[in-house]
């Protein structure tokens, strides 16, 4: 991370955000997009358009309910807990205004946001294992700029013990109804030592403030972690001297089913991945060299080498990396390939990272198909020739 302060950004963009701003997604381009209901996954054959960053307007969108509407005037960060000097109660709590939280030093941070999900639908169209949830393909991730204020330091203004064990941040967006069942608002405890290390409370996004979508007034920004744990719409943070729990860490976001023991434990760090930016099924020319693009990732480790297939994993081929422009972000890799003769090819891509974890050729079904990182299997026709 990087740290600054004084952070200005343009109060005519501050003023035209706000109760007002859209909500939903309706002002992205549609081309860029795969709908997904209330939901939005980046389309990876757009992705060569693309820098090393995400614009706001072409980030994935994941949503429990619906994009809320927030005013930042009247916005506040409340803070409360037994981990906290003095206990302030939730009708007492520490607050923060928008404002005071621009005027706060500022930290850079350049990472990715990945949904958990991210990749399920692949257990059904390559695993035969089909899942709940979203049947995502591999947009459900995004790499942005975001600048903020270290959790850490924000915790120690708002006089954190020694003694403190967890924090709940808490989301502003509708409550989540699922089989009749009201879980309450989106929440999610996070340990004390992940909060003091990378996490952000972010408010800007790629220079920009934070789209509607994206969380805007403040969220969080939790480095290599499941995307649930990067709340949107901030609202409030518990701090706590003892474990907390939600129904985001004990019924959702768990490995359930399958092999899986009832009581394994919370998601918390991404698994290696990795993506061309090329449609499935694209069409080539044959016997002329074609770029291939991609990007891999992981969450614990930089990406130490990306191997490319051709002909469905039998034989690989290293391909150039980019420089990493962020550890917990993505690389860049391209690697040219010219297919001999007319047909069709399977290609394939799987990265390892420096802790020295390769993508497998098949990951153990689970139940809510989350973490599927997989080698994915990207057919490609080549014509013509």
């Amino acid at each position: 991370m990087t740290r600054r302060s004084g952070p200005r950004l343009d109060a005519r963009r501050l003023a035209r955000s706000g109760a007002g701003a859209a909500t939903g997604f309706r002002d992205r381009p549609p081309e860029g997009f795969i709908a997904r209901d209330t939901n939005a996954e980046m389309r990876w054959d757009t992705a060569t358009d693309l820098d090393y960053l995400v614009p706001g307007d072409r980030f994935f969108v994941r949503n429990h309910t619906t994009t809320p509407a927030i005013d930042p005037q009247t916005w506040r960060l409340s803070i409360y807990g037994d981990g906290l000097s003095g206990s302030p109660s939730p009708r007492e709590p520490l607050s923060f205004s928008y404002h005071e939280l621009r005027q706060m030093p500022s930290v850079d941070l350049t990472c990715a946001i990945e949904c958990t999900g991210n990749g399920r639908g692949f257990f059904a169209t390559q695993q035969g294992t089909p899942t709940t949830g979203t049947p995502w393909t591999l947009g459900a991730i995004g790499v942005a700029r975001w600048r903020g204020v270290a959790l850490g330091d924000l915790l120690q203004r708002a006089g954190l013990l020694s003694s403190a064990e967890e924090v709940m941040p808490v989301g502003l967006d509708a409550p989540y109804v699922d089989d009749g069942i009201d879980h309450g608002r989106v929440r999610r405890p996070l340990p004390i030592a992940k909060a003091l290390d990378d996490v952000l409370v972010a408010y800007a996004m790629n220079g920009e403030l934070l789209p509607p979508d994206s969380g805007f007034p403040a969220r969080l920004v939790v480095p290599g972690w499941v995307g649930i744990a990067s709340t949107k719409w901030l609202g409030s943070i518990e701090v706590s001297r003892q474990p907390l729990t939600s129904p985001w860490n004990t019924v959702f976001y768990r490995m359930t089913g399958g092999d899986y023991p009832p009581d394994s434990p919370p998601l918390t760090t991404l698994p290696v991945k990795s993506a061309f930016e090329l449609a499935i099924g694209a069409r080539l020319p044959a016997r002329r060299p074609t770029v291939l693009h991609g990007r891999s990732w992981s969450g614990t480790a930089r990406i130490r080498g990306v191997e490319v297939s051709a002909d469905g994993g039998r034989h690989w081929t290293l391909a150039r990396l980019s420089p990493p422009e962020s550890p917990a972000a993505w690389t860049r890799w391209e690697l040219a390939w010219t297919p001999p003769s007319p047909g069709v090819y399977e290609l394939r891509a799987r990265a390892t990272d420096s802790g020295g974890v390769t993508q497998p050729d098949s990951v153990p079904y689970n139940s809510a198909g989350y973490h599927f990182w997989a080698v994915v299997r990207h057919p490609v026709t080549a014509v013509g020739g």
